[in-house]
């Protein structure tokens, strides 16, 4: 069972995504009491944000399930590190790269290296992202507005641009939106609205693409425990993080890990542009 919201410790990092080494508890990141039966068997998937959080979860419940990665981290070396030992005692292939996924040279050499490794691309799952708190919309300068949505949604548009002319009949875009797009957060509101375009985004390309036989869709979880937090909130934020849903406690990665897995499954072969809420109990429309 994962912690309740009285076993977090107050603590802050000074800077962003931030590092799951340095957080107290660990993430859980791995569910070892479901090993995966095949149903990525043969795969690849490309994970940004991949070295830690919600997305070191996705590579590791992945790999369970039979699929070599390719993963995007900005600069988080020793997570990606540790994240990659971890798939690679899971008996697959990981492939970690360092770079901003706001940078379209880096989109580029991300896939032309995934196609050099692999030779294709199943899976596409776009979870990079930052967020930056401020309580007025005075506060947030265009630099930090463009930043925001490079990040959370150039990149990703980018890099499903990329990968689509690699994609067949069969494969899978997953991109992580957020509760915030549904209910809004008033000191989150740059960040809202980026996630917010991504769950647009992710119903019109399904449109675009069904006739392709490629599914579009998205996990828009919500209070997770990962390094964006630490790094983003301070410390009496962080103790108090999920408190406010009804289970009473912010989830763990490997709680979100599933609802990427059955998207990128064949178990998932009639749904597309559709949005998973992986949220502790939390109602939302839409």
């Amino acid at each position: 069972m994962a912690p309740s919201t009285e076993t977090l410790p107050r603590q802050h990092q000074q800077r962003q995504p931030g590092l799951e080494a340095q957080m107290t508890p660990r993430p859980q990141s791995q569910d070892i009491y479901h090993p995966g039966s095949g149903k990525l068997a043969g795969k690849t998937a490309i994970i940004t944000g991949g070295d830690s959080g919600i997305g070191r979860a996705v590579a590791l419940a992945f790999a369970q399930e039979g699929a070599d990665l390719a993963i995007l981290y900005l600069n988080e070396r020793q997570d990606a590190e540790e994240t990659q030992q971890q798939v690679e005692q899971l008996q697959r292939k990981c492939h970690v790269m360092a770079g901003d996924i706001a940078d379209e040279a880096v989109v580029q050499r991300l896939i032309s290296t995934t196609m050099k490794e692999y030779g294709k691309i199943d899976v596409l799952v776009n979870n990079a992202g930052e967020q930056h708190v401020q309580a007025d919309i005075q506060q947030i300068t265009r630099q930090q507005l463009v930043r925001t949505f490079e990040t959370n949604f150039f990149g990703l548009f980018l890099l499903t641009k990329a990968s689509l002319v690699h994609m067949r009949s069969g494969s899978a875009i997953i991109n992580t939106a957020s509760v915030t797009a549904y209910r809004g957060n008033k000191e989150l509101l740059d960040y809202s609205a980026s996630k917010g375009a991504i769950v647009a985004f992710t119903r019109s390309l399904a449109l675009q693409v069904a006739a392709r036989g490629i599914r579009v869709n998205a996990v828009a979880p919500g209070p997770v425990w990962t390094p964006l937090i630490p790094s983003t909130f301070d410390d009496q934020t962080v103790s108090t993080f999920g408190s406010n849903t009804p289970m009473g406690r912010p989830g763990q990665p490997e709680e979100i890990a599933p609802s990427y897995v059955f998207l990128a499954s064949d178990d998932a072969s009639y749904m597309t542009g559709q949005v998973l809420h992986p949220g502790g109990g939390e109602i939302v429309n839409g």
